[in-house]
């Protein structure tokens, strides 16, 4: 049976995954046993994806990510150049805690710019933006943008990936798609 994905030569596979018509796994990936990557993923170079993963359909991993068991991306995730997920919340190599794994999941259409950390048990919620390196210490809201270390929230993010201005009325509109939102209780769902 014919591949539906293209994975690079130098690229290792383990039994047991799962992927996707139209995924793309580039130089030196390692994708490990049953992980499922959606359709139309691409895996940068030198990507560690551990076992069990899960990527949803249109999850763009930039080179050099660390994405380790536990971790959940719905689909239309960008996770930028050398960012990691951890796993466990206080590891020892002298200490075995593999049944320990802290669950993250990242919502559709996050963003998580370079060199930034997510700590593991914290959610990312949809269309979130996560700044080139910040370190995320704690759950982060739909369309929250965050910096720093450890992360702090300084806005609000559109699905368009453009800073939303809200007036006295705690309406926006995004400057690109047109689409308004609402903040009410410190919460941000679009409303067109």
């Amino acid at each position: 049976m014919e591949k539906s994905y293209f994975a690079h030569p130098s690229a290792f596979i383990d039994e047991g995954c799962n992927i996707g018509k139209g995924t793309k796994i580039w130089h030196f990936s390692h994708i490990m046993p049953n992980c499922i990557l959606g359709e139309n993923c691409n895996i940068g170079q030198n990507v560690v994806i551990s076992p069990d993963v899960v990527l949803g359909k249109n999850v763009k991993v930039q080179n050099n990510v660390s994405i380790y068991t536990g971790v959940t991306c719905d689909d239309d995730v960008f996770l930028g150049p050398s960012m990691v997920f951890t796993n466990v919340i206080n590891p020892r190599s002298a200490v075995n805690r593999k049944s320990e794994y802290a669950k993250t999941y990242v919502g559709k259409g996050a963003s998580i710019g370079a060199n930034a950390t997510i700590v593991c048990g914290h959610d990312i919620g949809e269309y979130a933006f996560i700044g080139a390196g910040a370190v995320v210490t704690k759950t982060v809201p739909a369309f929250a943008l965050v910096v720093g270390n450890p992360s702090r929230q300084i806005g609000w993010m559109s699905e368009f990936g453009h800073r939303l201005e809200f007036d006295s009325m705690g309406k926006a509109t995004c400057m690109e798609s047109g689409q308004t939102y609402k903040l009410e209780n410190n919460l941000v769902k679009r409303i067109s």
